[in-house]
């Protein structure tokens, strides 16, 4: 709930005049504002206001007539912002930011009241496009992955002190609509015309996000991931529970290739995920030890297998038809003098989408959750398959006891814009009606009512041991990352052992819930500083298991 309440007070002091933009509401119903008649003129009376402003209304909600507030309880702004929602797809507009404030006690007696701004824009709720690029970023701290995404999404140049990374930090705002401090997002586009990036003036405004996803026809979004080595399971988690095209990783030239570094090479290549490779901080060091570092990347990626292709030497083609298959591309470049950015550039632009899912029917896995005053639970994360519109009924799970909740899609918003649907791909908040946020936990998937998913408690795998430092037996106890689930569970390998280095079958079981696991799914396994990675073979369903719940540790 936002504090300074200076914009509300500007609104309520500008008041509501004939050929003004703003409008005052004290709450709106569906059975009294959509009922026949009613809701044609709140749809010209927006229309009027929407025009009136140049493409932009106010609506001050939870207000009297005369400006005084009045103040309504959470559930009835959460109903006004439905209504006022279908107002304005109506009108041709949408609904582009939600402020609140307490209003003190509202008016049934409950302990609270709410008074609100809603700002609406002209235009429809966006169409997004088929071919929008989601790209992890990997690579050990300080290394310059956040600076390096900043000066892409801005084109700016950045100050040598990481100045554009701040464009990556999560400011409180964004906390408060569900961004994490753990992981971070940022978008930019291209046109059709060729002509240069459609980047952001303030990646800080969400406007601006907004502004990117309307006018590009080609979106480029990054997942930027934390580069400590406690961190690793985030990281981990960015890279294996986000649906993403390609990733990059970053190896600075002042400091070269280090063990995080070959960890997250090694996480990228185990989740099959084309990878290029940016030298960061060319203007940092000497010619010589530039190339002294591009020899060490090159040895480093032999070592994985992989073939690394100079695309200073190659071409920017050749970089986009070889990419992936063991083949990975390779160039340097400085955020402070912009070497190598424009090359990205023609690069993500000309890379192609990656295949989705033949399975036609929408899923989603839960990465976060959080709340937003008259709008409620959000569930945020990847689309993994299929399509969702607002209105669309859908299951919330498995629970703990393997069961699923009944939900319904309230709406759903991209880069903070909101859109009428997302496909596969797409990193999106969807609001749901029918749940709590206190009950959606990462993990979780969202799929159609009527698809009675299975969640499965047991699974067979086929899994390579990257490093461990004895053998694995039988009982050996990692954390399991696949999708956007982590958590822990128990092997028993098929002949009781897996030395490093080895491939072989194993049971793999959840310790504590089940989970909505397939056949076919890559997964990272982690364990201190044993590390291996596996594919989903085949599965057991099984519900819930009581008594392993309540040993849950915390």
């Amino acid at each position: 709930m936002s504090a300074d309440r200076s914009a509300l007070r500007r609104a309520i002091e500008r008041g509501e005049r004939d050929g003004g933009e703003i409008e005052f509401k004290e709450r709106l119903t569906r059975e009294v504002h959509l009922a026949e008649g009613r809701m044609e003129s709140l749809v010209a009376q927006l229309r009027h206001r929407v025009l009136s402003g140049d493409g932009e209304a106010t609506y001050v909600l939870g207000v009297t007539d005369d400006g005084g507030l009045a103040g309504i309880s959470p559930a009835a702004f959460s109903e006004t912002m439905d209504v006022l929602s279908l107002l304005a797809d109506e009108a041709d507009a949408h609904i582009a930011d939600v402020e609140t404030w307490s209003a003190g006690p509202a008016g049934n007696g409950s302990s609270e009241g709410l008074v609100g701004l809603a700002t609406l824009r002209d235009g429809g709720m966006f169409e997004t496009d088929d071919d929008h690029l989601v790209i992890g970023t990997a690579g050990h701290v300080d290394h310059g992955k956040s600076t390096l995404v900043g000066t892409l999404v801005t084109g700016r140049a950045d100050d040598g002190q990481g100045g554009t990374r701040g464009f990556l930090d999560v400011q409180p705002h964004e906390v408060e609509r569900g961004l994490s401090a753990d992981l971070s997002y940022a978008v930019y586009g291209f046109d059709d015309d060729g002509d240069e990036p459609i980047r952001m003036d303030n990646p800080h405004r969400k406007s601006d996000r907004a502004r990117i996803v309307e006018e590009a026809d080609r979106l480029v979004s990054f997942v930027d991931t934390v580069g400590h080595e406690p961190w690793l399971r985030t990281t981990i988690r960015g890279l294996v529970g986000q649906k993403l095209d390609y990733g990059l990783l970053v190896v600075a030239a002042d400091d070269g290739p280090t063990k995080t570094t070959r960890e997250h090479l090694g996480i990228l290549l185990a989740t099959e995920l084309p990878t290029i490779v940016a030298i960061t901080k060319a203007d940092a060091v000497s010619d010589e030890r530039l190339a002294e570092v591009e020899r060490e990347t090159e040895s480093m990626l032999r070592d994985a297998g992989q073939t690394p292709l100079l695309v200073d030497r190659h071409g920017i083609d050749a970089a986009v038809t070889e990419v992936g298959d063991g083949v990975v591309p390779l160039l340097r470049t400085s955020a402070v003098t912009k070497e190598g950015i424009g090359t990205l550039d023609r690069l993500f632009e000309a890379l192609p989408k990656r295949a989705t899912p033949e399975r036609a029917e929408f899923r989603m896995y839960v990465d976060r959750s959080y709340k937003v005053t008259g709008v409620g639970a959000v569930a945020s994360g990847t689309v993994n398959s299929g399509t969702v519109e607002a209105g669309d009924d859908l299951l919330l799970g498995p629970m703990a006891d393997g069961s699923f909740r009944e939900v319904e899609v309230r709406s759903i918003e991209m880069h903070y814009h909101r859109v009428d649907k997302a496909t596969a791909g797409r990193i999106v908040g969807i609001a749901l009606k029918g749940v709590d946020e206190e009950e959606i936990e990462r993990g979780m998937a969202l799929v159609p009512r009527g698809s009675d998913p299975d969640p499965v408690r047991e699974f067979e795998a086929e899994v390579m041991v990257l490093n461990h430092p004895t053998r694995i037996q039988e009982g050996y106890e990692p954390v399991v990352h696949v999708e956007t689930v982590s958590e822990a569970v128990v092997f028993a390998p098929e002949g009781g052992r897996l030395l490093p280095g080895d491939t072989g079958r194993t049971t793999v079981r959840f310790k504590f819930r089940p989970y909505l696991i397939e056949e076919g799914q890559r997964f990272v396994f982690r364990e201190g500083s044993s590390k291996g990675v596996g594919t989903v073979q085949s599965i057991e369903g099984g519900g819930g298991d009581e008594e392993d719940v309540d040993d849950r540790e915390e």
